[in-house]
């Protein structure tokens, strides 16, 4: 699979690393082992994106939770795809990744691609999912497209083999400017697979959450950058206006990647809304 990019940030914490049986295909999976008592974040990727990427908000979390994320098929160190797939069958290897670590319920996260999993995963499974953070994402097919310039840029597959181009389309790229995090997000990078790509970006293909997120029970954390130019932000309103129990909050001057390069922006606000949500039960009052 080529070389491996250091998956810790620092030398503070590093993560157990499975490779795990999902019914025949085989997913590389990390857990970020936290301190605290709350609940485990399930974490779903962006597309193309390996778990070291993931890398930055595992650390963070450590005081409170832990933190799970796996490479799809073809993606960083998971083998590459035995056949396509769908977004409910991303859902079902979730669960047995978390019946293989022993975790029952979990908050659910999920950045761009993995928003879509994410929510797909909430509707089939709302006695696992107790809480949804939805970042930088949006309703699938029914959305609001970027910019051009962008979505050209993302398909160029020098973005994950080439540093240089990397960093010189950064901003074009994800609206974020280029800094220390936007550095450390390109080391992190593994190019993956042309057939992981390939079927990762055709699963969603037709996909949308649009008729099931009135049917939501779970409290729902939605947050945009104002600058992506990959989801714009419209994406994140019309997400708030269909699930009943969903509070928005924009990240001013945030691109697509305000994860990482707002992270000690944005990760407060996420505990917050977690810790506030600890005790709720689906379809309860907030």
């Amino acid at each position: 699979m080529g070389h491996m990019p250091d998956i810790n940030v620092s030398s503070k914490m590093a993560p157990s690393i499975s490779m795990i049986d999902v019914g025949g295909q085989l997913l590389r999976t990390a857990v970020w082992r936290g301190d605290g008592k709350a609940r485990p974040i399930l974490f779903f990727n962006g597309i193309g994106a390996n778990l070291e990427m993931v890398a930055p908000l595992g650390e963070m979390m450590r005081d409170r939770c832990d933190v799970i994320v796996f490479d799809m098929p073809g993606i960083g160190g998971s083998p590459s795809p035995i056949k396509p797939y769908r977004p409910s069958t991303v859902g079902k290897w979730a669960n047995k990744i978390l019946d293989y670590y022993g975790y029952d319920t979990v908050d659910v996260m999920g950045v761009s691609w993995g928003g879509g999993a994410a929510q797909q995963y909430a509707r089939d499974y709302p006695d696992r999912a107790m809480s949804l953070v939805l970042l930088a994402t949006s309703a699938g097919m029914v959305m609001v497209p970027g910019q051009i310039g962008a979505i050209r840029r993302m398909a160029n597959p020098r973005r994950y083999i080439d540093p240089d181009y990397m960093i010189k389309n950064f901003e074009a790229l994800y609206g974020d400017a280029v800094d220390d995090s936007s550095k450390g997000h390109t080391s992190r990078i593994m190019p993956p697979t042309k057939r992981g790509y390939m079927y990762q970006l055709i699963a969603m293909l037709g996909w949308t959450s649009v008729h099931f997120l009135p049917n939501l029970k779970q409290p729902t954390l939605i947050m945009s950058g104002d600058r992506d130019s990959i989801v714009p932000l419209a994406n994140a309103r019309i997400l708030k206006s269909l699930i009943p129990r969903a509070d928005l909050r924009i990240v001013r001057g945030g691109g697509h990647l305000f994860a990482v390069s707002r992270a000690n922006q944005v990760v407060p606000i996420m505990s917050r809304f977690l810790d506030d949500h600890a005790d709720d039960r689906l379809g309860g009052d907030n």
